[in-house]
C-alpha cells in the first residue's frame, strides 16, 4: 500500500431539519462565538429558506449579518467586498448557506477577514498563511461538495479562474439538510448531480493521491447518486432522494478533495468561463467523451465503477467499462439537460480557443489517467459538439 494523507472536515451533520437547528450546532461547537456572517446569494435568499436557520442562530444568542451578494463564478471584487463586510461587522464566525459559489466565498471570507494577506497571494496550493475564522457550511445543492473540500474558485478575468487550495479551507462543520434543496428545478438537480458523479469518477481514477479511503468514498458516492438522481428530478419533494443526493455529493467531495479531479474539469472550465455555462452542465457536456478517451488507461477502474452504478452489469472488463459511459450518457438523456456544445452556444470555430484554454489547466490535466495533448482536447470538444 502506498503512503497517503487524508483530510476532511471535523464534523458532519446529516439530518432532515438540521438547518433549523443551526444555532444549536454552532453554539455547541463555538460557545464563544457572538457575531456571525451568513453568506448566500439573492436567489436563495428570496426563497425564504434562510428564515429558519437565521432564527435558530439568533435564538442561540448570535448577532447575524446576511451577505447575499454572491454571484455564480464569483469574481475577486465580490470576494473582497464580502471580506470587508465581515471585518466591518466584527465577524467571528462565517456560515456558507447556498451552492458552491456561496460556500467558496465563505471559505475565502474566513481566511481573508482574519488576515492581512492579499487574495492574489493565496492562489495556488498551500499558499494561505495563518489561521481562519470558524467556518460552517450548509449546501443547498447536491453537486459541488464544496462543504467538505479545501478549494475555492475565483473568477480573475473575463474568462479566467484561479483556485485557492489550502488546509485552512476545510470547514469545521458541514450540515446536510434536504429540506433546503426542495426548490431546485429538475434541470439544476440533474446538472449538479452529474457534477457530483464526475467528482466520484475522477477521484477513483486520479493519477495522484488516489488512496483506499478516497476509493471507498467515491464508490459509495456514485452508488447514492445513481440510485437517487432520477427520483430527485422526478419529484423535487422526495426528501429521501434529496438527502441521498446530498450525502452522495458530500462523499464525492471528500473523495476528490483528497484524490483530485482531472480532464473532465479541465475541459469544462473553458466552457463555463467563456460561454457562462453552469459548472455542473459544463462537466456533463464533456463527461462521456473524456471517459471514452480515457478507456485505454482506465478501463479496469471504469469497469469497477460500473458494478456500483449499474448493479446488474456483466460481461468483460471492456463491456462493463463501456456500460459506465453509456449510463452517464443515459442520465443526461433521461433528465433532459443539454447534451452538445452547440446547444449552449458554442460554434465549431470556438473549438480551437477551447482547446487552447483547456491546455492551461495543467494542475487538473496532470491528474488524468491518460495524457491529454492539445489535439486530444480538440477532438474531445469536437465529439461533444
Amino acid at each position: 500500500m502506498k503512503d497517503f494523507v487524508f483530510s476532511t472536515v471535523g464534523q458532519i451533520v446529516c439530518a432532515l431539519g438540521a438547518a433549523g437547528q443551526l444555532g444549536q450546532h454552532v453554539r455547541h461547537r463555538f460557545p464563544a462565538a457572538r457575531r456571525a456572517l451568513l453568506v448566500t446569494d439573492p436567489g436563495f435568499l428570496a426563497t425564504g429558506l434562510t428564515v429558519a436557520p437565521l432564527r435558530s442562530l439568533e435564538a442561540a444568542g448570535l448577532v447575524v449579518h446576511v451577505y447575499a451578494d454572491v454571484v455564480a463564478d464569483p469574481p475577486e471584487a465580490v470576494v473582497l467586498a464580502a471580506a470587508d463586510v465581515a471585518r466591518a461587522h466584527g465577524t467571528d464566525l462565517v456560515i456558507g448557506l447556498g451552492g458552491g459559489s456561496s460556500m467558496d466565498v465563505a471559505k475565502l471570507i474566513a481566511v481573508l477577514a482574519a488576515s492581512d494577506q492579499p487574495l492574489p497571494q493565496m492562489y495556488g496550493i498551500d499558499n494561505v498563511r495563518g489561521e481562519r475564522l470558524p467556518l460552517v457550511q450548509v449546501p443547498t445543492t447536491a453537486g459541488t461538495g464544496s462543504e467538505v473540500t479545501n478549494i475555492a474558485i475565483v473568477t480573475t478575468g473575463a474568462t479566467t479562474k484561479m483556485g485557492v487550495v489550502a488546509q485552512q479551507l476545510y470547514a469545521d462543520i458541514a450540515i446536510l439538510d434536504a429540506t433546503l434543496t426542495v426548490g431546485l428545478p429538475p434541470r439544476v438537480t440533474a446538472a449538479t448531480g452529474i457534477d457530483a458523479m464526475v467528482h466520484a469518477i475522477e477521484a477513483y481514477t486520479s493519477r495522484h493521491k488516489k488512496n483506499p479511503l478516497s476509493d471507498h468514498l467515491a464508490r459509495q458516492a456514485l452508488q447514492l447518486l445513481c440510485t437517487n438522481l432520477l427520483a430527485a428530478c422526478r419529484d423535487g419533494h422526495d426528501l429521501a432522494a434529496r438527502q441521498g443526493m446530498l450525502l452522495g455529493a458530500l462523499l464525492a467531495g471528500q473523495a476528490f478533495s483528497n484524490a483530485p479531479v482531472a480532464a473532465v474539469h479541465a475541459l469544462a472550465y473553458p466552457i463555463g468561463g467563456t460561454f457562462h455555462v453552469p459548472h455542473g452542465l459544463s462537466n456533463a457536456l464533456v463527461l462521456p467523451h473524456v471517459l471514452r478517451f480515457n478507456l485505454p488507461a482506465a478501463m479496469a477502474a471504469y469497469a469497477e465503477l460500473a458494478e456500483v452504478a449499474i448493479p446488474a452489469v456483466g460481461g468483460s472488463t471492456e463491456a462493463r467499462a463501456m456500460a459506465l459511459v453509456a449510463a452517464m450518457e443515459q442520465f443526461a438523456v433521461a433528465t433532459g439537460i443539454e447534451r452538445t456544445l452547440r446547444e449552449v452556444g458554442v460554434t465549431e470555430s470556438d473549438l480551437d480557443r477551447l482547446a487552447d484554454d483547456a491546455m492551461l489547466q495543467t494542475r487538473l490535466l496532470g491528474n488524468n489517467p491518460r495524457d491529454v495533448t492539445r489535439a486530444d482536447a480538440w477532438a474531445i470538444y469536437r465529439a461533444a459538439y
